[in-house]
């Protein structure tokens, strides 16, 4: 059984097409939400470190919304989906007829809203992955918070301490209404998971 840093291109191909599956279900189901036609490319798959991590999605100071969720049955680990407070704005504005500009217009209602799409998104992106593995992958009830990003990467980091000090960052660009933004994935499997998950795909990990 190997580590992050075991990780060949072949497993990363493999990666690729996970996250490409995922991220193309959680898309489209976004796009059933809002109404919009949303476009996603393919994502890059890379392996870094939670301070590389933290800047290569816009440094710690940036505003995002994290959605958490435990893999807790089949798979064990953590899973947070990021989306820059921009794209987020534009979600509720579509979702809400508003026209807030920054996050310190959003009230109760916006946060329903925003935890209303992350819930969505983030089951949306498991089921596929548990569809393309034939595996049952349960996980805990996706919680979604409005913070800098070092706040919110630092409960990865915490609780991953004890395993590793790397993740694998699933950067994916999302087009929606000729707008071009970010959302991303972390994944942090035990390295057991990982291996289940390279296996129920025929690959020796």
């Amino acid at each position: 059984m190997g580590t992050l840093d075991n990780i060949n291109e072949i497993h990363l191909d493999v990666l690729r097409e996970i996250a490409n599956i995922g991220s193309g279900n959680a898309a489209s189901a976004l796009s059933r939400m809002i109404g919009q036609k949303v476009d996603i490319q393919i994502p890059e798959i890379s392996i870094k470190g939670f301070n590389e991590a933290t800047e290569a999605l816009g440094g710690p100071e940036a505003i995002m919304v994290g959605t958490l969720l435990f893999l807790t049955e089949g798979l064990s680990g953590m899973m947070m989906f990021l989306l820059p407070i921009e794209v987020v704005c534009d979600l509720v504005n579509m979702l809400m007829f508003t026209d807030i500009k920054s996050h310190e217009e959003l009230d109760e209602m916006g946060y329903s809203v925003i935890n209303e799409c992350s819930n969505i998104m983030s089951a949306s992106f498991v089921a596929a992955v548990a569809e393309m593995t034939d595996m049952t992958i349960d996980i805990s009830p996706p919680q979604a918070c409005l913070d800098m990003l070092g706040s919110i990467m630092s409960v990865p980091s915490i609780y991953f301490a004890n395993i590793g000090d790397s993740l694998l960052l699933m950067k994916n660009e999302l087009e929606i209404e000729g707008k071009t933004t970010n959302a991303n994935v972390l994944l942090l499997p035990d390295m057991p998971s990982l291996s289940k998950l390279m296996g129920a795909l025929g690959i020796d990990f």
